[in-house]
């Protein structure tokens, strides 16, 4: 793994343990409303495991997060210029689902996220994660299926995706090479 996706896991850890001693919740109140077990919340912010990204967004909606602002938060006083190696970068330990953060300010409802979905690899969002935003998604390389609830779409290199009401979001890769897509969020 390289180091700054390990920098990024560190980093998600300590958020979730902050933001969770910050609301003055323990372990049980976090766990109840992100519904993931205290067991896996605890060994989260220990770092002794990497959590999927089902998992980092459920926690995130407990926050009233979007998966960008938990796992990279933006600040005040960024540069404006951020060269790719500085970039947070996260791998889903279980898809291999790799998102790169492009862009995320405190000043600006907007987030770009760069995402590489392996070959044959398929991930999954609940509904809640789609409530406090809302998203486009374009396809960069590759051939990506998007499935909102019972809405089936296939999208090829340059289509894009306006995605609906709140609903649970599919992404599949049924391709033999990886496929690249932005998703653009605005913060509502």
């Amino acid at each position: 793994m390289s180091k700054i996706v390990d920098d990024a896991s560190a980093a998600i850890a300590g958020r979730i343990k902050a933001l969770r001693s910050e609301r003055g919740w323990s372990l049980a109140d976090l766990s109840a409303r992100a519904r993931v077990s205290k067991a896996m919340l605890s060994k989260v912010e220990r770092g002794e495991a990497s959590p999927t990204a089902v998992v980092l967004v459920r926690i995130a909606t407990a926050f009233g997060l979007t998966l960008a602002a938990l796992a990279a938060p933006a600040e005040a006083g960024r540069p404006r210029l951020v060269r790719a190696g500085s970039q947070p970068v996260w791998r889903d330990p279980k898809t291999r689902y790799l998102r790169r953060q492009l862009f995320s300010s405190a000043e600006c409802p907007l987030e770009l996220v760069d995402v590489t979905l392996p070959a044959r690899a398929t991930v999954s969002f609940p509904a809640s994660a789609y409530e406090f935003s809302w998203h486009v998604v374009v396809v960069l390389d590759g051939k990506l299926e998007v499935r909102e609830g019972r809405l089936r779409s296939e999208l090829a290199t340059g289509d894009r995706l306006e995605f609906g009401a709140p609903s649970d979001v599919t992404f599949r890769n049924r391709g033999a090479r990886a496929c690249r897509y932005l998703v653009a969020v605005v913060r509502r």
